[in-house]
């Protein structure tokens, strides 16, 4: 299996490669990619020291499977030149998550839904990856009709530059900034730009691909996304209205069933997830479960991943692993 890893340099690269060592994917051949500036240069995989290569160099070697996380930008031009010469890529980036001819998936959810033809599969927001492995279970038995999520990001969903701007600040050293105010000690209600509804882009994915994913845009969803001052793991609150009543034991069992899904909900020792139990981890943790006793057949709960791993590398290795334990490159 020749695996081109496209963002080899960046963070989010950086854990793919942790992730691929730890999961041993299955590599007979791995190239390192990257931008003009980082060509040359040596990365180390299993021991061994790698040479990062251009983009056109790693196309013209016509590698099975393609894992980009390299943005939009370099997705929408480099994604097809692979896909054209038979890779198959997965894309980290939100370039091809709506577009009605790709798959956006979460294999535990939805890798049902790949075959042979499809050559650019889409990645989903890091934080729509984890609504949705807690929430898939409960639509299929208790349907959804609303959700309202309040999401509280970590810095390192922005990247390199804010999880600097956090250690500058936290050292009170004056440096480049990543966001508009600082962010130690702050909470930003800002994650990404605004669009003309008044809403983020970040919002926006939260509200469109969880019924992409789950193929059904029956419930509704609205959201806000909250920047604040953690390295890593990003948290949310969510709401579900749903259209029949549950029974709370029902919902724990249902949970802690799905594979994927970790509950962490025991009142009487203060366990709930939080960030530093979901670093370096690739399980979704759930909890604060409790009835929303405002509304009939309401839920209320806490959802925690580490962005980086289940968020985005893992998730893209698991498309992966998928496509090969299924014969689909």
């Amino acid at each position: 299996m020749k695996v081109a890893v496209v963002g080899a340099t960046g963070m989010v690269g950086n854990v793919m490669l942790q992730v691929l060592a730890e999961r041993n994917f299955p590599i007979t051949e791995l190239l390192l990619v990257a931008s003009e500036r980082s060509v040359g240069k040596q990365l180390e995989y299993k021991g061994k020291n790698y040479t990062i290569i251009g983009l056109q160099d790693a196309v013209d070697a016509k590698p099975d499977i393609a894992l980009f996380s390299a943005g939009g930008t370099t997705s929408e031009l480099w994604a097809p030149k692979f896909a054209e010469v038979g890779t198959t890529v997965v894309d980290n980036s939100s370039a091809w998550r709506m577009d009605p001819s790709k798959k956006l998936v979460v294999p535990e959810i939805n890798g049902n839904v790949l075959t042979k033809e499809d050559k650019i599969i889409a990645n989903p927001n890091c934080s729509t990856i984890q609504l949705v492995m807690a929430l898939a279970p409960l639509h299929k038995k208790y349907k959804m009709k609303r959700v309202v999520i309040s999401t509280y990001q970590s810095v390192s969903g922005t990247g390199v530059k804010a999880v600097q701007q956090l250690e500058n600040e936290e050292k009170s050293i004056k440096g480049e900034m990543a966001y508009h105010y600082p962010i130690n000690r702050n909470a930003i209600p800002q994650c990404d730009v605004f669009l003309e509804n008044g809403y983020t882009k970040e919002e926006m994915k939260l509200v469109k691909e969880p019924k992409k994913i789950l193929n059904d845009d029956s419930f509704s969803v609205t959201a806000t996304a909250v920047r604040i001052p953690t390295s890593g793991g990003h948290s949310e609150a969510v709401n579900v209205q749903f259209e029949n009543d549950f029974d709370l034991a029902d919902v724990r069992k249902l949970l802690a069933e799905t594979p994927g899904v970790i509950v962490q909900d025991n009142l009487d020792t203060n366990t709930y997830p939080m960030p530093m139990y979901a670093n370096n981890k690739d399980e979704v943790f759930v909890g604060r479960i409790r009835r929303d006793e405002s509304l009939p057949n309401s839920l209320n709960m806490w959802i925690v991943a580490d962005n980086l791993r289940k968020g985005a590398a893992t998730n893209t290795i698991q498309i992966g692993e998928y496509l090969i334990a299924n014969k689909l490159v």
